[in-house]
């Protein structure tokens, strides 16, 4: 929309005041419920425009994401609905700076706005232990992986004899009280005399 105003005819510092007050119009009027709104839109757009990578490795997933212009602190990264990695920011015009100096924009073709990217974590993603590091407009966020799972070890069963004493019997094993009692064997209880 810059571009084809900036065709027209239409000054910088004009196009600027028309896009606060779209801007402003967007977050005083209720929209119908049929039609997206313009934050959605505004978000979509955002999403679209800031590029990332996804890379796997053995034990972690690497998002990185190029947030040109931005400083550390202008960065957020959140998790939503606890498997949703989102990350954000908005990078400014310095509007006063320009009113103040008069200063002229002749080129406008870097991009402004909003940053925003989201992620939906795979299952193994271990959301307890992310990290993110940002270095040169560029944000990396570490999501380590979960270890898979053991597998499952077959459950040992103690078996009691009659007498309350206790012991393992493996399959098949006898088991027999002195002076007669109760005999294990293949898991049957069957009585047994000894003389």
């Amino acid at each position: 929309m810059d571009l084809a105003l900036r065709d027209l005819g239409f000054d910088p510092s004009m196009i600027v005041a028309l896009h606060d007050m779209f801007n402003f119009m967007d977050e005083t009027t209720e929209q119908k419920p049929q039609h997206p709104s313009r934050t959605y839109i505004r978000d979509t757009k955002a999403m679209k425009a800031t590029p990332a990578d996804v890379i796997e490795y053995p034990n972690v997933y690497q998002f990185l994401v190029d947030m040109p212009g931005l400083k550390p602190d202008q960065v957020k990264v959140h998790l939503e609905d606890e498997n949703v990695l989102v990350v954000s920011g908005e990078r400014k015009r310095e509007k006063e700076k320009e009113e103040k100096e008069g200063i002229k924009y002749l080129r406008m073709e870097r991009r402004f706005g909003k940053l925003l990217k989201k992620f939906v974590l795979p299952e193994n993603a271990n959301t307890d232990a992310i990290s993110a590091a940002f270095q040169d407009g560029v944000l990396v966020v570490t999501v380590e992986k979960r270890p898979p799972p053991e597998p499952k070890k077959p459950k040992v069963i103690e078996v009691k004899l009659g007498g309350g004493e206790s012991s393992t019997t493996g399959g098949g094993g006898v088991q027999a009280t002195e002076g007669g009692g109760q005999q294990v064997q293949d898991g049957v209880p069957s009585e047994v005399k000894t003389d």
